[in-house]
């Protein structure tokens, strides 16, 4: 089997859901105990010992014995053999229940969370009607008018219950329907049918699958209550409640007659719930999900230059590497990185996508997806090593000392409430003591501060009735309501206009003056880099390649990949020539070279790059570079790249 370096074994196809959850064992537990019970009933009329009607006079509330292996009734009939029996009738009633439930909850939950408006309206006006009728009172009426109908009683069940999966259905599409993807497929003219089908469904399938299996073990529970009392399949027939039911007339002289059916609806309920979670679990992540090491604080690494944390900068990485779980095993996507933020500075982060930078913001903040960790190196802020803080303690710190704006705004607030109401939350959450009227004077102020007119009229919009523009500056207050002294801006001003990027750095400016708080602008736009950041690193395939001061980068940049990328920017000066481009693609985590990551793509690369890994070297005083042949990047003279790059900021 081949390796790669710090990523274990390749060619290995991701596992699908089924697989992932035949491989916890609760799951496998709950499922095989379902399937025996599922097929002993199916089995019954062969496998059964006895006929589940046949009675032995001589053997009453008999135990346990070699001939009866779960004893007899008051009838001296087989336990065994009316338990296997009355999973028929039990069974069947749940399953007519799920069916109801889903044939009307689903697809009301859908066309109600998907079409909104009018058709939104009636059908919440329904469900709200439907769930103030009394569950059992219905039932009881139906009973009593199609007697004593198991399946009239649990379609009844089913009916009862959709509206409340209905909207559990509804508040699952309400946050997936303004996503990016669903409005690139209607753009792309696809009928609303497919994109909820294609689209749609599979997001919203976790709830769906909790619900259901919640469901199942209530509506066995419900059959059983009704057979318990006499109202469901009448005797002889088997059913499980019956058989609780006729133990309990006899519990003084016989015990154990109600321990067999007690038991396997007990079981029932119990794996119908355990088998939904784990379903739900594999379903949200079809790739394959390692065992990885649960995250624990690692000792400071040495980075490539050996260098301490500064103690003039408000953050300093040192070291830091990252690692993700993937299909192929754990995959390092970040490695050795060194990055220092001295208080009030503003430093860029550039990069193509795939290089670990935004990655990078969310290791500073603790929130690396399921699995990742910190596997070496220090995150220092404010002489405090975050590497060591546990759970609540980077909680405490997120929001009130560093900050993230999200380089899709809209997808950070929640879709089913006003802004105003989500920014409240956050000014509650670090201020606890303030009353209602300073809550909602400190949400406009936050609005008004990033430049919003009318900041009452925004409180009230919903998320979905912002301007690009709009939601990002709301993103902004989000970000300003614990007043951080670090902001990580990923990506800020990509998805918006030539406008509105000038008008949203301009924005961090004022902050930054008025707050002093230190950015850390994560970006792949030059014009930005340009017109904000004092200094500049640039990273490629998890490493940073080069540091140094903006103004010296564009002018005198001393790593292929970097003059690369800018020579690569529009520059107004060059219309009509075609821009260069750099050959090639980043390199997937796992599969980088051995030397310099760089060298497949790079003009200047010899055999001396592949050969072993590049150190950052420092050519000039506070200008880092991780290239062996830095001198001949610049030999065609000095550029003057910064005017030209701001211009098109």
């Amino acid at each position: 089997m081949t390796t790669t370096s710090g990523t274990g074994p390749v060619g290995r196809r991701p596992r699908r859901p089924w697989q992932t959850v035949l491989r916890r064992p609760v799951a496998v537990a709950s499922l095989g105990y379902l399937v025996v019970a599922l097929a002993a009933a199916v089995a019954a009329p062969l496998f059964a010992p006895y006929d589940p009607t046949a009675t032995d006079l001589n053997h009453v509330l008999a135990g346990p014995s070699a001939g009866h292996l779960l004893g007899t009734d008051t009838l001296g009939r087989d336990v065994l053999s009316r338990l296997m029996y009355g999973g028929q009738v039990s069974l069947l009633g749940v399953a007519q229940a799920v069916v109801t439930v889903l044939a009307i909850g689903v697809p009301l939950g859908l066309l109600s969370g998907f079409l909104g408006g009018w058709l939104d309206r009636l059908i919440s006006s329904i469900v709200d009607i439907a769930l103030a009728i009394p569950t059992l009172v219905m039932l009881l009426v139906v009973l009593a008018i199609f007697g004593s109908n198991q399946a009239a009683a649990m379609i009844t069940l089913g009916v009862l219950a959709s509206p409340g999966f209905a909207r559990v259905v509804r508040g699952a599409t309400l946050a997936v329907r303004h996503e990016l993807y669903v409005a690139a497929a209607r753009v792309a003219g696809l009928p609303p049918r497919q994109i909820i089908v294609k689209h749609i469904l599979p997001r919203v399938a976790g709830p769906i699958i909790v619900r259901t299996s919640l469901f199942a073990g209530g509506a066995l529970l419900a059959q059983s209550g009704l057979s318990y009392l006499g109202l469901g399949v009448q005797p002889p027939t088997p059913t499980w409640g019956g058989m609780v039911a006729e133990a309990s007339v006899v519990i003084d002289q016989q015990p154990w007659l109600l321990v067999p059916p007690g038991v396997v609806i007990g079981l029932a309920i119990l794996a119908f719930g355990l088998v939904g979670d784990a379903v739900r679990d594999a379903t949200a992540d079809r790739s394959l999900r390692p065992a990885v090491r649960r995250p624990r604080r690692v000792a400071p690494a040495v980075s490539d230059g050996g260098a301490e944390a500064s103690r003039s900068a408000l953050l300093s990485l040192r070291g830091v590497s990252v690692e993700l779980p993937t299909a192929d095993g754990p995959a390092i996507v970040v490695q050795g990185l060194d990055l220092d933020i001295a208080p009030g500075e503003t430093v860029g982060l550039v990069g193509e996508s795939g290089c670990g930078k935004s990655m990078t913001g969310r290791a500073i903040l603790g929130l690396l997806p399921e699995g990742g960790r910190l596997s070496t190196g220090r995150v220092v802020f404010d002489d405090i090593d975050l590497t060591t803080l546990g759970r609540r303690a980077l909680r405490r710190l997120r929001g009130r000392q560093i900050a993230l704006v999200s380089q899709e705004p809209i997808a950070s607030l929640d879709p089913v409430y006003p802004v105003g109401r989500q920014l409240a939350e956050l000014v509650r959450c670090y201020d606890r003591r303030l009353p209602r009227a300073a809550v909602r004077k400190r949400v406009h102020e936050l609005l008004a501060t990033v430049n919003l007119p009318n900041p009452e009229q925004v409180a009230r919009r919903y998320p979905h009735e912002l301007s690009g523009g709009m939601a990002q500056r709301v993103a902004i207050a989000a970000a300003l309501a614990g007043r951080p002294r670090l902001l990580i801006a990923d990506e800020p001003t990509t998805a918006l206009d030539v406008t509105v990027q000038a008008e949203i750095l301009d924005l961090l400016r004022r902050l930054q003056r008025e707050t002093g708080m230190a950015i850390l602008l994560v970006t792949h736009d030059w014009g930005v880099v340009a017109d904000i950041c004092r200094r500049t690193y640039v990273m490629y395939a998890g490493q940073a390649v080069e540091a140094t001061t903006t103004e010296r980068m564009f002018d005198h940049p001393k790593h292929p990949y970097t003059a690369g990328l800018l020579d690569s920017t529009p520059q107004p000066d060059h219309r009509g020539h075609r821009l260069p481009a750099i050959p090639g693609t980043v390199p997937s985590p796992g599969r980088w070279p051995d030397g310099c990551r760089f060298a497949p793509r790079c003009p200047y690369a010899t055999a001396e790059c592949t050969a072993a890994p590049v150190a950052f070297a420092e050519p000039q005083q506070g200008h880092l570079t991780r290239c062996l042949h830095h001198e001949q990047v610049n030999k065609g003279g000095d550029r003057d790249r910064t005017a030209t790059a701001a211009g098109t900021a």
